[in-house]
C-alpha cells in the first residue's frame, strides 16, 4: 500500500487538494449554470407566449406556430445566457490555475464596449425581432407597413423583415427600424367607402339602395362566409357644392378587404344605374359666350378678338 506521506503523493494529494477538485467544482457548476440558464430562459419564454396566446393577438397562432416561435426566442436567450456563463466559468478556472486573467479580462472589458458601439444596431434588431414574435404584432404572410415600406411579410427572422409591395419590389426592413407597425391583415378589415351623390338626389332613396346592395352581396354564395357585417351607409360625411357624401362601411376578413370593396363598387354602380341615382362630378370652369360674340368668360382675348375690337 503507498505512503501517501511521502513523494510524490503528498505533490499529487496538494495539486488535489490546491487546484484539481476546485476546477471540478467550477466546471460542475459552469455546466449546472448553463442548464438551468435553458431553463429559466424557456419558462420566460414560456410564460410570455402563453399571456399572449391567452389574452393578446397571438390568440390566432396555431400550436405550431407557437412552438416554433418559442424555440427561436429559446435558443437566442439560452445561447447568449450560456455563452456569458462559460466566458465566467473560464476566467475562473484559468485564475485557479495561477494565470493572471486582469490583461484578459481588461481585453474583454475593451472587446465588449467596441463591439456595444459597433454592434448596438445589430442588438437592437434582435431585441425588436424578439418582441415582434412575442407579441405577435405581425408574422409571415401578412400585409403590413413598417418603416414607410408597404407589402406582404414574405419572410422574417429576428434581425430582419422581408417585404414584396405591390409592384414586386422586395424590401429589407432591419426590425431596429421598425418603430410602428401597422398590420392590415389582422382577422378582420373595414370596406370604407366614401360616395358623392349629385344635389337634387332623394337621399332617402340612396340610402335605401346602397344598404341593399350591401345586403345583396353579404347574401351571395360567394361572399357569405366572407363578409361579417354588410355594408351600409353609416352616415351623411359631407355637404360640398359637388354633392352630399355618404359614408358607407362594411366588415369583412382581413384577406378580402381588397377584392371584397373592388366587387362593393361594382354592384353599387350598376344599382345606382338602374335607379337613375346620379354619382356627382367635379365642378369646373364652364366657358360661356356672351350675347354680342365676345370672348368667353374666364378667357383672355386673343389677336382676332382685339382686332375685332378696333374695327
Amino acid at each position: 500500500m503507498p505512503d501517501f506521506e511521502e513523494e510524490p503523493w503528498i505533490t499529487l494529494l496538494s495539486i488535489l487538494r490546491d487546484d484539481a477538485i476546485p476546477i471540478a467544482l467550477i466546471i460542475v457548476a459552469t455546466y449546472a449554470a448553463i442548464r438551468l440558464a435553458q431553463l429559466f430562459v424557456h419558462g420566460i419564454v414560456k410564460t410570455l407566449l402563453d399571456r399572449e396566446a391567452t389574452e393578446g393577438t397571438a390568440q390566432e397562432l396555431t400550436a405550431v406556430e407557437l412552438r416554433k416561435r418559442m424555440d427561436t426566442l429559446d435558443a437566442l436567450g439560452g445561447r447568449t445566457l450560456q455563452a456569458f456563463i462559460v466566458v465566467i466559468g473560464g476566467l475562473m478556472v484559468l485564475g485557479r490555475i495561477g494565470l493572471d486573467i486582469g490583461p484578459a479580462i481588461a481585453g474583454l472589458g475593451v472587446v465588449g464596449i467596441a463591439v456595444g458601439f459597433g454592434a448596438q444596431s445589430l442588438v437592437r434588431d434582435y431585441l425588436n425581432g424578439a418582441l415582434i414574435l412575442i407579441e405577435n404584432q405581425f408574422g409571415k404572410g401578412d400585409v403590413v407597413r413598417v418603416a414607410g415600406v408597404a407589402g406582404s411579410v414574405e419572410d422574417f427572422t429576428l434581425r430582419r423583415t422581408t417585404l414584396r409591395d405591390l409592384d414586386g419590389v422586395v424590401h429589407t426592413v432591419p426590425n431596429g427600424e421598425i418603430r410602428v407597425a401597422s398590420n392590415l391583415t389582422r382577422v378582420w378589415s373595414r370596406i370604407n367607402q366614401d360616395v358623392t351623390v349629385a344635389h337634387g338626389t332623394d337621399i332617402d332613396k340612396a340610402i335605401a339602395v346602397v344598404d341593399s346592395v350591401g345586403r345583396e352581396m353579404a347574401g351571395a354564395p360567394a361572399w357569405k362566409r366572407r363578409v361579417l357585417e354588410a355594408p351600409r351607409v353609416e352616415r351623411i360625411a359631407d355637404l360640398a357644392e359637388s354633392g352630399v357624401t355618404l359614408k358607407i362601411l362594411g366588415t369583412v376578413r382581413a384577406a378580402d378587404q381588397w377584392s371584397a370593396a373592388s366587387d362593393f363598387r361594382k354592384r353599387l354602380l350598376e344599382a345606382f344605374r338602374a335607379n337613375g341615382i346620379e354619382i356627382a362630378r367635379p365642378l369646373g370652369d364652364v366657358a360661356v359666350a356672351d350675347a354680342g360674340g365676345g370672348p368667353a368668360a374666364g378667357r383672355a382675348p386673343d389677336e382676332n378678338d382685339l382686332a375685332e375690337g378696333t374695327e
